[in-house]
């Protein structure tokens, strides 16, 4: 062999040696383990991101929170009246139900400032003698499409308040008032848990709870039947 052939087959060689090396099987098997766990921790944060945004966040911003303008305890008035709730809320003579208390059941007791409350020098001050009805917002406002009977229920159905109110006969304070802003509803009527939940029977007042306790009580609901009751019975 040549000097020559020599020298091109070290040449030769060298180029070979220098050539980079492609990865090897295992390497790219780690990238790909590596991709794969960023992808399901970038899903685990989104997903928990969004129960924070759905659960905690978009509530508070889909409801405002307002102040009762009278602050009242019915614990006490419980105490001093004689009829206990009827004092207050009770039945007319047609059968409609007086569920708001009107100025004129109050100024019997309240005509003067009693005690020294703040509330109490408010209520007689801004309202009774200045023959303002009391502008309350309404806990179990339903929908005008809806028609309820208290007497149906109360006096036909012997149904207690606390089932659909809960025990706030027993409060001391009116809780916040919390609003809808875009049906201007208040919270009660979907309950407090965003997603639906409820423990007890007051804790809100959907149609599916309404329909769940006529059911529940084989109450006879009409001839037009659906899987969730007469819809005409409620609905006009």
């Amino acid at each position: 062999m040549s000097t020559e052939d020599e020298q091109a087959k070290a040449v030769s060689e060298d180029e070979i040696s220098e050539i980079p090396e492609t990865g090897s099987p295992e390497i790219g098997e780690n990238e790909q383990d590596g991709s794969g766990a960023m992808i399901i921790l970038f899903f685990i944060l989104g997903f928990v991101a969004s129960l924070i945004v759905g659960w905690i966040i978009f509530p508070k911003l889909l409801y405002s929170q307002k102040q009762q303008p009278v602050a009242f305890n019915h614990a006490m008035h419980n105490e001093l009246v004689d009829e206990g709730c009827e004092s207050c809320h009770f039945f007319r003579e047609d059968g409609s139900y007086s569920g708001v208390p009107k100025l004129a059941q109050c100024i019997d007791c309240h005509e003067e400032v009693q005690g020294e409350s703040e509330a109490e020098e408010y209520f007689v001050t801004e309202y009774v003698q200045k023959e303002r009805e009391v502008p309350w917002l309404i806990y179990a406002k339903q929908p005008p499409c809806v028609f309820f009977s208290h007497v149906a229920h109360v006096k036909k159905g012997d149904m207690d308040c606390v089932t659909c109110h809960g025990n706030i006969g027993e409060s001391e304070s009116l809780r916040v008032y919390e609003e809808n802003r875009i049906s201007g509803y208040s919270r009660d009527i979907w309950g407090s848990n965003i997603g639906g939940f409820k423990k007890n029977s007051w804790d809100r007042m959907k149609m599916d709870d309404c329909a769940e306790c006529h059911r529940k009580e084989n109450v006879n609901q009409g001839s037009v039947q659906t899987e969730k009751g007469a819809c005409f019975v409620c609905h006009r």
